[in-house]
């Protein structure tokens, strides 16, 4: 029977693959549960020693179990999501799905929908269905356990579930943190898990399995004392789980499952945050590792994460997708190189039509998918839509800019700007060294495209260079530089001789000035531009904690790359050099590699030690160099950034883009058929645009038509009409329809000039009241027809319905008399002083 059950799945798995049917198939295996023989295509039937049945929903998540009405408090009890499947007679299949009518599951009976996320959570089913075959440590899962804590609350509070927590005493030894924010975080760990197992007498501590300490550390719980401190669980017990595993499992209980519980998209979970919590020390390898593995992935049902760098780190941050709970399926890098849809799109229309909320809706739904965005979609939404659009922004994946007539190519791509920075090889601090000088800084589009460019994406796969950290190159200096190499990747670390005989650990000799004052007065004939002091203070001060180091023989070689892992130590008992660095080698060749191919300038021989610029290095081609693949393309993982351009039609295209507009259509983008980059006229460094990188602009047709727009510009772009849409408005605000009075002034606008400059639906969407409307009326509706008819007022009174028939609504007239002197012929028509009523009259407009 299990042959046909295994069949089902496989089905379902080839119509959407899902790792986690097999994973709760294997928990029913092992469970004892016994198929009863029903199925259909898309539900199983089991049954459980005669108890009764469960049914399980193949389809989509498979996270739908049914069981028997009175089994809903054992599993309320483990902290289960419940939904109510009635049988509705009078209705086709008593409105709920046909195989929950069949003779093996529910038929002509109501029944209950468990929603179940993962293996433990189905354990935790079957135990309250009084599983005898299950294994007891298995049910304490994160639902059951948080359960358990808001009933021990409740029974401190009012003495509720006392048969269960009234029969053990004070807590001695061991807690329990919670997953959850609440006001006491800490829970004893005897009664909670007493609870979820419905006995009063077990073992608090670690010796065995079952005991409550072992099983809850065993389930992804983090065990501390009354104060929230961990502890280290004993070493003597193998039945303990360490390493990896349980660092997946805390993680995914106590950063995963508490962000999908608040409906997060994404999660983001530091290094050193996770250390902290569990408190490892040095783990972060392990910690990096397990969070990047595709064992955690299949665990917390999450795709591949993206991460920062370095990695590993403790400042490495791992940020998962959780919408939709996207599947977590492995992929291969083949699988994952489709071409892209890159969008350039332009949203046009009046003002007021909702073009800025439509930006927002679509760079979300381009970073975050169709599902999530139509999740956010409607007016109710618009909090939560703007709350993940901010957090796209803060993250760098969406960036804003206004055009404007003044716009220039150096402003948005790249430009020379006066810097009075420091010289790479001067002393520091030393203000001679700092020449006027113009240098290259990026526009925001350059910045975003780098962005798009260098995101590691789902996988991580592909290596990179920190580019925000500072690069310092070291000299090898003399014949034995072979020697001195190979120490250095023996040890993993970089000495250095000068400044020698003092301890620089000291906090007050990060400052050059310190250094520079404590050399001289032990050494008062030194001469202030020695390595003894600047030297010195890059070794110990300048370079940080993940800066790179290079080292070089000559002017024109290097032959290593390390990143810096810990801080400035001096060692009085080595033999030559005493200050030491702690070093993470990426790349050691003899031979070498030339300068020249990633920094323009020679090493300088003056200085052993100091920072090369960070403008003029060639990140990609050192990281060729490292890492020997080209690395200048894009990651096929990398996640969708987007830019806004705000009233992209107010500025001269051609002299803002330059050369790059060819670069924005999506088959000359990096990595797809027709790639094309162009070498940078400021940096001299090759550009191209990212695939990834999606342009959104917006442009109001009251300033400007779009005939009119940069031809070039046009056959790039997708444009996209936003037209006022009365539908959205109410029919009644305060006895006002607001669909009518749109619809109204729109039809005479456009007779009197011309449909692109109607007035938006934009304006009345936040009128609750008669008082809002008359507001946007008196403050922005009439300003706005006025500067749109050049202040020619017969016709905003002519859009306004003023026909000179019966009572004045929004604006009154007086006809002006000639002034003595002047003869009413001299000037042709009537003259009219025009003026807005202090009330409005709205009667036409009244529901």
């Amino acid at each position: 029977m299990w042959a046909a059950v295994e069949a089902r799945v496989a089905e379902n798995e080839v119509a959407k693959p899902n790792p986690r049917r097999h994973e709760l198939l294997e928990v029913l295996r092992a469970s004892g549960m016994q198929p009863n023989g029903g199925a259909t295509k898309y539900m199983i039937g089991f049954t459980y020693g005669g108890k009764g049945n469960v049914v399980w929903e193949l389809t989509g998540q498979a996270r739908n179990f049914f069981v028997a009405p009175e089994w809903r408090d054992a599993v309320e009890r483990v902290g289960l999501e419940i939904e109510e499947k009635p049988f509705i007679q009078g209705l086709k299949d008593g409105g709920r799905h046909s195989g929950l009518n069949r003779p093996w599951s529910f038929p002509q009976s109501d029944c209950l929908c468990v929603k179940i996320d993962m293996a433990g959570d189905l354990r935790g089913l079957l135990a309250a269905l009084g599983n005898s075959d299950l294994d007891p440590k298995t049910e304490l899962s994160r639902r059951s356990i948080e359960a358990a804590m808001d009933a021990f609350d409740q029974y401190q509070q009012s003495g509720d579930h006392e048969e269960i927590f009234g029969h053990f005493g004070d807590p001695r030894d061991y807690w329990v943190r919670s997953t959850r924010v609440r006001h006491n975080r800490v829970y004893p760990t005897k009664p909670i898990v007493g609870f979820v197992r419905r006995v009063t007498g077990l073992n608090g501590g670690w010796s065995t399995r079952e005991s409550a300490a072992a099983g809850l550390h065993n389930s992804g719980f983090i065990i501390v004392a009354q104060d929230d401190e961990p502890v280290s669980p004993p070493e003597r017990y193998d039945h303990l789980i360490r390493d990896a595993d349980r660092i997946r499992l805390c993680a995914l209980n106590y950063f995963i499952e508490p962000a999908r519980e608040k409906g997060a998209f994404e999660v983001s979970i530091r290094a050193s945050d996770l250390a902290a919590a569990m408190r490892l020390q040095d783990a972060f390898p392990n910690i990096c590792q397990a969070l990047g593995g595709e064992k955690f992935q299949q665990l917390a049902q999450v795709p591949p994460p993206s991460h920062t760098e370095p990695n590993p780190s403790s400042s490495t941050i791992f940020t998962y997708k959780l919408a939709s709970q996207a599947e977590a399926t492995t992929v291969t890098e083949e699988a994952t190189t489709p071409t892209r849809l890159t969008t350039n799109l332009v949203l046009y229309g009046p003002p007021g039509t909702g073009k800025t909320y439509r930006t927002v809706w679509e760079a979300v739904r381009l970073c975050f998918g169709e599902e999530v965005a139509a999740a956010l979609q409607g007016y109710e939404k618009r909090d939560a839509l703007m709350a993940e659009y901010r957090r796209l922004v803060s993250d760098g994946r969406i960036e804003f800019v206004t055009f404007h007539q003044s716009m220039s190519y150096e402003e948005f791509v790249e430009g020379l700007r006066p810097s009075m920075g420091e010289d790479e090889i001067g002393e520091p601090g030393d203000s001679e060294n700092h020449g006027f000088r113009l240098k290259c800084h990026d526009g925001v589009f350059k910045r975003i495209s780098e962005r798009a460019r260098l995101d590691q994406g789902g996988n991580g796969r592909m290596p990179r260079l920190d580019r925000k950290q500072g690069l310092f190159k070291l000299s090898l200096i003399g014949s034995d530089w072979r020697d001195q190499l190979a120490a250095a990747k023996e040890h993993g670390h970089i000495s250095w001789g000068f400044g020698a005989g003092i301890d620089w650990s000291a906090p007050e000799f990060e400052d050059f000035q310190a250094i520079k004052k404590a050399w001289l007065e032990r050494n008062p004939e030194a001469d202030g531009r020695s390595a003894d002091i600047s030297g010195t203070w890059y070794f110990r001060g300048a370079v940080d904690e993940d800066s790179y180091v290079i080292l070089t023989v000559g002017k024109k070689r290097m032959v290593a790359l390390g990143r810096i892992l810990g801080d400035y130590e001096f060692r009085p008992g080595a033999s030559a050099n005493q200050h030491f660095r702690n070093v993470e080698w990426l790349w050691t060749n003899e031979q070498g590699a030339d300068r020249s191919t990633f920094y323009p300038q020679k090493f300088s021989s003056f200085q052993p030690i100091y920072q090369l610029a960070q403008d003029k290095i060639d990140w990609d081609a050192l990281e060729t160099i490292v890492f020997g693949d080209d690395t200048s393309r894009a990651n096929q993982s990398a996640r969708e950034y987007v830019l806004i351009i705000d009233e992209i039609n107010r500025a001269n295209i051609s002299k803002v883009f330059g050369e790059l507009i060819t670069l924005l259509e999506p088959d000359k983008r990096l990595g797809m058929s027709n790639e094309i980059r162009l070498i940078l006229p400021y940096s001299k460094k090759p550009f191209a645009v990212p695939a990834n990188l999606h342009i959104i602009g917006t442009m109001n047709t009251a300033d400007r038509s779009i005939a009119l727009l940069d031809t070039a510009l046009r056959r790039r772009f997708t444009f996209r009409e936003l037209m006022p849409n009365p539908l959205v408005l109410p029919t009644d605000v305060g006895g006002i329809d607001l669909r009518k009075l749109l619809t109204t002034m729109n039809d005479k606008i456009e007779y009197l000039f011309d449909r692109e400059h109607q007035i938006g639906h934009a304006y009345f969407t936040g009128c609750a009241t008669r008082g809002d409307v008359e507001e946007v009326m008196r403050h922005k509706v009439i300003p706005l027809l006025a500067e749109y008819f050049y202040e020619d007022w017969s016709k905003v009174a002519a859009v306004l319905g003023e026909t000179g028939q019966g009572p004045a609504r929004f604006l009154e007239a007086r006809r002006l008399t000639a002034p003595e002197g002047i003869a009413e012929d001299d000037f042709s028509g009537e003259k009219l002083r025009w003026r807005v009523k202090d009330q409005f009259d709205f009667s036409e407009f009244e529901v």
